[in-house]
């Protein structure tokens, strides 16, 4: 969830680090710092609570410079948001360490330190980290090696990156549960939580795994596994270019990326529909042995991506016609769940490094599941690298927290799915052509409902001051409603809530009244005669309606009603998707009226690494 960034180098890394964090911003942080060990042999530690702009500003008056450094961005676990709390922390201005992840042991850690004569001057776990490897150098003067007797004592998830006045040619990183990247470059090398800090600098990684210390020289990068027998790894050249996440005309990374739809949909599709039918290589080299064998499927997921899978379940049924279940990762993991024969385990996430979801995917592995199948974002993700089969989205970098792209192409990914398992179970060929061709069609299908945007910006005015809303579908249109609800609680602010609109008679329906909007999705399918029953009981109720409708559905704008006619020949597969787009522009424009922080919205994340 926090942002970690590294470096060795011939030349001053404060730059290197800076640039970094701010690569890093999009994950949402509290709090910034950064450590680096100065010519003179000290530690120069900088902290400062807010963006990393004003780490910045401190440096630019207090300059701190050095050939090997690193640097945090801190969503607060432990601690309030006070500079005491923000990283590094340090012991006996000797041993600086970033982290990221939760040490659940820290108490009693912290006790028999505190017993042993360290002062804690912070209310983190993070800080025993740093007494701890400090204790350890006194009988292990090789700080990888005090590194590595370190972190088991360590209970619980963590990467961490430490840095020692005494080795300033040299940074040691460790990891359990919380991803950590090595960048290498030309006589410098750099680790990071993320790919994206470092493209500036490098575009080729290496992976450190589960339980492994990394040694991260000026010449070399030494990798052991927990017994100091050192690991091979072979070096990934990243596809991300270095401006790939830069706003460009657009006010906000959101309202870009929902732009980008079109595009990241197509290039989700591409390579993977030939003809009328879908590539089942695109799965891996695994994919059509476990296809043949699925009998039924189990989503796993969080957020905007257990959005998806509530979606991908109909896709399911009634495409594949196999049963699917979908739950909330951090339910799944506490549960003992039975596996039935031939059972499909997916994990969707936008990020790859979801604790929740990765957890699920790694309990997965012990309870007889037939294989596991990842819908994710990031190549390089602990996700994708855990997985049997795997369908990368393809969405490119999302900057905003509030995901878009990221959940649309996750739709189209397991409709893929869903498509390669008909396929693979001998469906009428006819009908898996139909839903390719369909599918096809998405990207420019999502182009013209873009073309909505300027009345969807009227109506955002009348959400602007008000302080709730409701969210009504049928169907896969209510898992359309969750995404729509979810977008505008987490940007603008605006409590709402989505129903199925069945069940607006078993509660809901005392909440409205003429002050909360209601929003509904409905498209021209078997329950629309339905859903426009349900929606005369909130206008009986004196509720305004602000209607997304097929223009085949007959509903007319008037008193009490506003109605946003959607594209013509909008099929049942492509629904979702077409009607997800304009609830996301709904939110983002009510945000930009209510003047929030649109990209980084208060008290979230890009990437959930923490349960």
């Amino acid at each position: 969830m926090c942002g970690i960034v590294g470096a060795v180098a011939r030349r001053n890394v404060t730059p290197i680090l800076v640039e970094g964090l701010r690569r890093l911003e999009y994950r949402g942080y509290d709090s910034t710092g950064l450590a680096v060990v100065g010519e003179d042999g000290r530690l120069c530690v900088t902290r400062a609570v807010g963006k990393v702009a004003k780490l910045a500003e401190k440096l630019a008056a207090a300059p701190c410079a050095g050939g090997v450094g690193i640097a945090h961005s801190r969503w607060a676990t432990h601690g309030g948001v006070t500079e005491a709390n923000a990283h590094p922390h340090t012991s006996e201005d000797r041993v600086a360490v970033i982290h990221n992840g939760i040490i659940e042991n820290y108490e009693t850690l912290r006790t028999e330190l505190a017993g042993k004569g360290y002062r804690f001057r912070s209310e983190t776990d993070t800080e025993v980290i740093a007494h701890l490897i400090h204790e350890r150098l006194a009988n292990e003067p090789d700080l990888t090696a005090a590194v590595r007797t370190a972190v088991k004592r360590l209970a619980g998830a963590y990467a961490i990156v430490v840095v020692d006045a005494r080795s300033p040619d040299r940074l040691v990183a460790a990891r359990i549960a919380s991803p950590l990247v090595i960048g290498l470059g030309e006589g410098e090398n750099f680790v990071a939580s993320d790919v994206q800090a470092l493209l500036p600098v490098t575009r080729r990684f290496q992976f450190l795994e589960e339980g492994e210390v990394a040694e991260v020289r000026l010449d070399g990068v030494t990798i052991t596994d927990g017994a100091g027998r050192e690991m091979a790894r072979s070096v990934h050249e990243s596809e991300l270019s270095a401006d790939a996440v830069e706003r460009g005309e657009y006010r906000h990374y959101m309202l870009k990326e929902i732009h980008e739809q079109p595009r990241a949909l197509a290039d989700t599709l591409s390579e993977r529909l030939l003809g009328d039918h879908v590539l089942e290589a695109a799965f891996g080299p695994r994919a059509a042995a476990v296809l043949a064998g699925v009998a039924q499927v189990h989503i796993v997921a969080c957020g905007t991506s257990f959005h998806a899978g509530l979606v991908a379940r109909y896709y399911l049924e009634q495409g594949a016609r196999i049963p699917c279940t979908v739950e909330v990762a951090s339910e799944f993991r506490y549960r003992d769940p039975v596996v039935p024969p031939g059972t499909l385990f997916v994990a969707i996430s936008q990020s790859g490094e979801t604790a929740d979801t990765l957890a699920a995917l790694r309990e997965a592995g012990r309870l007889g599941y037939l294989a596991t199948c990842a819908i994710c974002n990031v190549p390089e993700s602990s996700l994708v690298r855990g997985a049997d089969l795997v369908l990368m989205t393809r969405a490119g970098p999302e900057v905003g927290v509030a995901s878009t792209k990221a959940f649309t192409t996750q739709l189209v990914a397991l409709a893929l799915l869903g498509l390669a398992i008909a396929q693979r179970k001998g469906f009428d060929r006819r009908l898996v052509g139909l839903y390719s061709r369909q599918l096809r069609h998405v990207p420019e299908l999502i182009g013209h409902v873009l073309r909505l945007e300027p009345q969807i910006r009227v109506w955002a005015q009348a959400f602007a001051d008000k302080h709730h809303a409701l969210f009504l579908g049928r169907g896969p249109a209510y898992p359309v409603a969750l995404e729509g609800a979810l977008k505008l609680k987490e940007i603008s602010y605006i409590h709402a809530e989505a129903y199925p609109a069945g069940e607006l008679k078993h509660g809901p329906l005392a909440l409205v009244d003429a002050d909360m909007p209601v929003v509904a999705v409905a498209p021209n399918n078997a329950l629309l005669e339905k859903l426009k029953s349900n929606l005369q009981e909130v206008r009986a109720r004196g509720g305004r309606l602000f209607v997304f409708a097929d223009p085949n559905t007959g509903f007319v704008a008037g008193d009490g009603i506003e109605v946003m006619v959607m594209p013509e020949h909008i099929e049942a597969l492509q629904a979702p998707l077409a009607y997800t787009v304009p609830l996301q522009l709904l939110a983002y424009h009510v945000a930009v009226l209510r003047g929030t922080d649109v990209d980084q919205p208060r008290n979230l994340a890009k990437s959930v690494t923490v349960e």
